[in-house]
């Protein structure tokens, strides 16, 4: 009797320390897919291999290059037409070599020479999280829309041996403060801010992947669905040099501060990803970026002139062109004195958007409106109304021109008529660059003989904006 009291007893222990056990598997798994979810936000995924209106990555988001169009691919774990057969070391390698499961190349609008630090640990939990946190989705992927022999997939892996960084870890500098270290992590690697807002080379590499590169890095970059990524750096007039490591949070928090609002692909990757970063990431991101060394400022400083200012409250209109449709059409919300409405309507006064060197982003959202998109931080959900109906060409080459020479503002007043059908029409951006390759000017060079490219030196990867068009999910 006490000889089966003893076994029973050590059946009951055993099977309390295999259903611990078990607990302990299925508590770390959860904690696995949560951390992985958390970086595929760092990321920025879901937006991307996310189509408009479509099932959350499944792909089909169409990306222009100046090649032709590609499409980002489905990566749930449906077995047929996701990633549900790869292995981690398979995941691994697309995720920081860029080499899918069948040996070939992906494009680097796949951003993997930025995810090329990413250490083995967060790849295991991207991998948890992809496979087991994220449903499969039968969705078959679309075949890239570029001529041959431009579409041929080997020189990509040229490509790659060219310009991507051998993966390894992330290493700070010594010395480096642990939050400056942690912000340097998110935006060289997973955050892949670079991706936009380092300009692109000959080959569409960025021409630097880290601040060691020199000013050039986050510096502004190319055309992104007709708009322009700003510059990072502390320039005063076309970058962040007036924003504090406040501002920066809470625009990537909530997409507003009181001098600056979201718009275009940046209202994506905050709507859909940096608004759940956590408060230390964020200042972590900010800390970085504010720790980068100062760059030149090619405008110099800006100063806010009042006398546009002066000139519109006494009902001076005619000081230039543009000015009386902007007191009809745009004053109401931006004021006379270009200073907008805090966390409601940006300020023109000042804006790194408005006096960039190409005017593209703020003709664009003079032609097709915008929308600033709602956070669980200001849940408010903002739009400027689209006056490519309502004014004509000449009228918003005008009132463009008069916001990018006013207030202080000391940007070109070059934008036309011809240059606003052409963007309300055709969607083609306002680009003004000296070097094409190939025969022709900016609208008709070509990549050899080949294939027609709109960028010129501005090329980029172009993803599809979704904010306006579809709902961040």
């Amino acid at each position: 009797m006490i000889k089966g009291l003893k076994a029973a007893l050590g059946t009951v222990f055993v099977g309390l320390l295999a259903g611990t056990s078990l607990a302990h598997a299925q508590s770390t798994d959860g904690e696995l897919i949560k951390k992985g979810e958390y970086l595929a936000r760092l990321g920025d995924c879901v937006a991307c291999h996310t189509s408009l209106h479509g099932k959350v990555f499944a792909g089909g988001l169409a990306i222009q290059t100046p090649i032709g169009t590609i499409y980002s691919t489905n990566i749930t774990p449906d077995a047929a037409d996701g990633i549900g057969t790869y292995t981690e070391e398979q995941f691994a390698d697309a995720v920081r070599r860029g080499i899918r499961k069948d040996g070939s190349t992906l494009y680097p609008a796949m951003p993997y020479p930025s995810f090329s630090n990413i250490p083995d640990d967060d790849i295991k939990a991207m991998y948890a999280y992809f496979m087991h946190g994220v449903k499969p989705v039968a969705q078959p992927n679309k075949a890239e829309d570029i001529t041959w022999p431009l579409s041929m997939r080997w020189p990509l892996a040229v490509w790659r041996m060219m310009f991507a960084p051998t993966p390894a870890p992330f290493t700070p500098a010594p010395g480096t403060k642990p939050d400056v270290a942690r912000g340097e992590f998110i935006v060289t690697g997973p955050g892949h801010c670079g991706a936009c807002h380092t300009p692109r080379g000959f080959a569409m590499q960025e021409k630097a992947m880290n601040a060691s590169g020199g000013p050039v890095y986050l510096s502004g970059g190319g055309i992104i669905d007709n708009w322009i990524a700003p510059s990072l750096r502390s320039d005063p007039v076309q970058g962040i040099g007036r924003w504090s490591e406040d501002d920066i949070v809470e625009f990537l928090k909530s997409g507003r501060t009181d001098h600056a609002a979201v718009f275009g692909a940046m209202a994506d990757v905050v709507g859909w990803s940096s608004q759940y970063f956590t408060d230390s990431d964020l200042h972590a991101i900010a800390s970085y970026l504010k720790s980068l060394p100062a760059v030149p400022a090619p405008q110099g400083d800006y100063k806010y002139d009042p006398s546009t200012a002066q000139a519109l409250d006494s009902g001076n209109t005619a000081i230039t062109a543009g000015a009386k449709t902007y007191v009809e059409q745009c004053a109401i919300c931006h004021r006379n004195d270009g200073g907008g409405v805090p966390r409601m309507f940006p300020p023109l006064a000042g804006n790194p958007a408005v006096v960039s060197d190409n005017p593209t982003s703020v003709a664009h959202i003079v032609v097709d409106g915008g929308i600033l998109p709602p956070t669980n931080w200001a849940p408010s959900a903002v739009a400027m109304p689209a006056y490519k109906t309502t004014l004509s060409d000449q009228q918003i080459a005008d009132v463009v021109n008069f916001i990018r020479t006013s207030w202080g503002n000391k940007a070109p007043a070059n934008v036309t008529a011809s240059d606003i059908q052409k963007l309300r029409v055709t969607h083609t951006p306002i680009d003004a660059p000296t070097r094409t390759w190939g025969k022709g000017g900016v609208d008709t060079a070509t990549w050899g003989l080949f294939y027609p490219q709109p960028y010129g030196a501005g090329w980029t990867f172009a993803p599809q904006t979704h904010t306006g068009e579809d709902d961040a999910q």
